[in-house]
């Protein structure tokens, strides 16, 4: 048979019947198919004469085919034989991340389990000598069985011919972008994959935590890690699936919802634009059958109605009104010989301590008098905004004493008139090494502005808190030391929050 022939009706082997085409591109076609012996759904993906890696393609199913990680779909067959060739593989039903994500951004913690799922696999798969290449979040499926799965491993990059000097770096990136998309429905790589593509910043794609709100430092960190290959927290770069799976081992596993709550019509689609993974059906979550015909269990027997119930039930009700008579007229007569009693004097007790008030400034811009004058005010604004997911960051210098430029650097606020001030709440970024001071006074001049508490070494969130009663118009918050950054150094601040005493 000549795969010039290869239509819906054919079987294949004498056993899988192709029923539907799913997607066809650059020669290679996905069917859903029927394993006649079986009788169950598979995929199976043909080929065009012309197509050059068939080959390729019917090794890597073969190799494939060995592995028995329960989260990678399983190869059943794969040949070419008398001018055929094919790869028959599990049918998987669920939605994929790429459905999962049509409302925005999953649940931090759901999403961050998808994928650790996914690592786990994917580590066992490059242990066999096997790599992906082509991680897209149509390809990681959470089943209408509960279970995840990762499509196409080995097979699409057989017949994307894809390649990589470094695959293991390779698929932790892979990974990380996996995580970046769930974190944020974004998408921060080149291909189209059905998602918008990621922000840029300064030509940067920008972490999670600057595009969604919400999402915790660790996974921010994790996610920099493996996708931009950085070093976040003092930890290292994540190269490797089995380095992804390991950062990501503490993630709880709750059992993720699938979103999708349509009837249950079946909608038939391929798993990704591209269509060269393993075949998803994308259905409602199946729910327990109930049985038609239940135990019917026996009723329990009627109460009597004859006579002697009836005088039963008038005696026990005299009964009842006498009991209660007697209590009425004890607890009277009590209530009546009871003397009055004085009410001792009781201290006063002290009024509670008044809980501080957020006071919001008027304007914020970027502080910088022994520079230029100014440090990116055009972005002041965002560290005020009460968005977690905005900041503002001073430039990069080349040491974290500031290249030795200058002593400071910092973000000033103008709350409109002198207040007290019981706390500023900084939230800065997670590199560790930051030393800020909380600076306060009556004019925008740093020879105005008291030093009135310090934190070293700092990251994530930091409450600064004057040891004394201040006031002051303006709050400086100063960096004295910067954190790493890319190689460089950089302080950043995506929220300030300053609180003044609440009245009692």
């Amino acid at each position: 048979m000549s795969m010039s022939t290869v239509e819906p009706g054919t079987r294949l082997a004498d056993r899988f019947r192709l029923e539907d085409r799913v997607h066809e591109s650059a020669g290679a076609t996905l069917w859903k198919a029927l394993d006649e012996i079986l009788a169950r759904p598979v995929a199976v993906h043909t080929f065009a004469p012309d197509f050059p890696r068939v080959t390729e393609v019917v090794t890597a199913a073969r190799v494939a085919s060995r592995l028995t990680d329960p989260r990678l779909t399983q190869v059943f067959d794969a040949a070419d034989e008398d001018g055929t060739a094919y790869v028959v593989s599990e049918w998987v039903s669920g939605d994929s991340l790429l459905d999962l994500l049509e409302s925005g951004p999953v649940d931090p913690e759901r999403g961050a389990a998808l994928v650790a799922e996914a690592a786990e696999a994917l580590a066992h798969a490059h242990a066999a000598g096997l790599t992906h290449l082509h991680l897209t979040p149509g390809r990681l499926v959470w089943t209408s069985g509960g279970t995840v799965k990762l499509l196409g491993l080995a097979v699409d990059a057989a017949i994307l011919d894809l390649r990589s000097e470094e695959p293991a770096r390779e698929d932790a990136e892979g990974l990380g972008r996996l995580l970046y998309a769930a974190l944020t429905g974004h998408w921060p790589g080149e291909s189209d994959c059905g998602l918008p593509s990621a922000p840029l910043d300064d030509g940067k794609v920008c972490t999670p935590r600057q595009v969604t709100a919400g999402v915790p430092g660790y996974l921010d960190a994790i996610t920099c890690r493996a996708l931009l290959q950085e070093p976040r927290r003092g930890q290292p770069p994540l190269t490797t699936p089995a380095e992804v799976a390991e950062a990501l081992a503490e993630v709880p596993r709750p059992t993720p919802v699938p979103v999708n709550t349509a009837p249950p019509a079946l909608n038939l689609r391929s798993e990704a634009p591209d269509g060269m993974g393993m075949g998803v059906t994308t259905m409602p979550p199946q729910r327990p059958m109930q049985h038609q015909h239940q135990h019917q269990h026996p009723q329990p027997p009627r109460p009597q109605t004859g006579a002697a119930s009836r005088i039963l039930l008038t005696v026990i009700v005299l009964l009842v009104m006498a009991a209660v008579g007697v209590g009425a007229w004890t607890v009277g007569k009590n209530l009546g010989n009871t003397p009055r009693v004085t009410q001792p004097d009781v201290a006063e007790s002290p009024s509670p301590t008044a809980k501080p008030v957020a006071v919001k400034p008027v304007s914020a811009t970027g502080f910088d008098p022994l520079g230029d004058g100014a440090e990116k005010p055009e972005i002041a604004g965002l560290a005020v905004d009460g968005k977690p997911s905005t900041e503002w960051h001073t430039d990069s210098y080349l040491g974290a004493d500031l290249g030795g430029l200058k002593d400071g650097v910092g973000l000033i606020l103008d709350m409109g008139k002198p207040v007290p001030i019981a706390d500023v709440a900084v939230s800065l970024g997670d590199s560790a090494g930051a030393t800020v001071q909380l600076k306060v006074g009556d004019a925008a001049d740093l020879g105005s502005l008291k030093t009135v508490a310090e934190a070293k070494g700092a990251s994530g969130t930091v409450t600064l808190t004057p040891s004394k009663a201040t006031t002051g118009q303006y709050v400086l918050i100063w960096f004295t030391r910067l954190p790493p950054y890319l190689g460089k150094y950089r302080g950043t601040i995506y929220e300030v929050t300053v609180h003044s005493p609440g009245s009692a």
